[in-house]
């Protein structure tokens, strides 16, 4: 099985957390996802940022982590 692929730039196989990242901050039912990097610049934050959030969201046991 083919892992999933970033929207933008083509990165193969996101892992779990770029995954689940674009479920939790864009669509619980997103059909296309973005690596970390093009996440970041479509929401105008740093990547920092965004693994911050990561360790938040697996701390409040979220699930899509």
């Amino acid at each position: 099985m083919k892992g999933k692929v970033c929207y933008v730039c083509g990165k193969e196989n996101l892992n779990k957390n770029e995954i689940g990242l674009t479920k939790k901050l864009l669509s619980k039912d997103a059909k296309t996802y973005y690596c970390l990097e093009c996440l970041a610049e479509y929401l105008e934050v740093d990547t920092e940022c965004l693994l911050e959030k990561v360790e938040e969201f697996k701390a409040q046991g979220c699930d899509l982590f």
